[in-house]
């Protein structure tokens, strides 16, 4: 084959390939105009805002979870303190079982400086004015008052509650403050699951007084007026200052308020039914 076919036949070749390879190279992206930039922005800022708020509940959920785990492990602290005593009693006595007598209504101090409570018992509010029967149940995280007409307001900036006693005929209250409005801040609300839905409650903080006790107690305000105790008393009161003796009721005094009965007078008003739910 003579040199001038091979020239063409290379440069024919040459030329198809740089015709493909410049066939096949990608267009560059088209300009935006400033609608498609302004919408492309908005979508932008939507995404982001939808990930914020799942990073949000996702925290709120840890943090719930953190509190439910801290309030387990105190509680199992607890439990743990409790046993120790309890073996440390028994390895006092050699294995032989020790008779206690029953003693006065007034009981000292016992296992670490707790007091010991009974299942019912007698608790003074002395920023009210009144002392109520009361429920000690470890089985409940919060105590809770019997509450009625529950109003929300607010007070420089903050919220607060006001509220009556909620209360029925047989309950035992100085007669002056059954029908009292009771104000206080609002420390924070819980969340209830109910089988007819959730809702809120408010958690309101007392000044509260039980034998030797006297200390500031977180309340939840609800209706009580259903059940036998117009005060119940959960395991956050009781951690650390109080433990349960369950085979008794009322071992300590009833506190005097002017307008009520005298203290001596309190085993008349003694008579618990023992059927009650939480």
């Amino acid at each position: 084959m003579s040199r001038p076919l091979l020239f063409t036949g290379a440069l024919s070749l040459g030329l198809l390939l740089s015709g493909c390879a410049l066939t096949h190279q990608p267009e560059p992206d088209p300009v935006l105009g400033p609608e498609e930039f302004a919408l492309r922005i908005d979508r932008l800022e939507a995404n982001l805002a939808t990930q914020c708020e799942l990073q949000q509940a996702q925290l709120g959920e840890q943090a719930r979870r953190q509190d439910t785990l801290v309030d387990d492990v105190r509680e199992v602290g607890s439990l743990v303190r409790h046993l120790r005593a309890d073996i440390e009693r028994l390895e006092r006595t050699d294995g032989e079982p020790t008779l206690i007598p029953q003693e006065c209504a007034t009981v000292e101090p016992a296992m670490g400086g707790k007091t010991v409570v009974g299942r019912s018992e007698w608790i003074g509010l002395p920023d009210v004015g009144t002392y109520l029967k009361a429920r000690v149940d470890s089985g409940a995280n919060t105590s809770s008052l019997s509450a009625s007409e529950i109003t929300r307001f607010e007070r420089d900036g903050a919220n607060w509650v006001r509220f009556k006693l909620g209360l029925t005929d047989d309950d035992v209250v100085v007669d002056g403050v059954r029908d009292e409005w009771i104000e206080a801040p609002v420390e924070r609300r819980v969340r209830i699951v109910q089988a007819f839905g959730e809702g809120t409650r408010p958690v309101v903080s007392l000044m509260m007084t039980l034998g030797p006790i006297r200390e500031s107690v977180e309340f939840t305000l609800n209706d009580r007026t259903h059940l036998n105790y117009p005060v119940l008393l959960g395991r956050r009161f009781l951690m650390d200052i109080a433990m349960i003796d369950v085979a008794e009721t009322y071992l300590h005094e009833r506190p005097q308020f002017p307008g009520g009965r005298p203290a001596d007078e309190a085993e008349a008003d003694e008579n618990d039914r023992e059927d009650e739910e939480r």
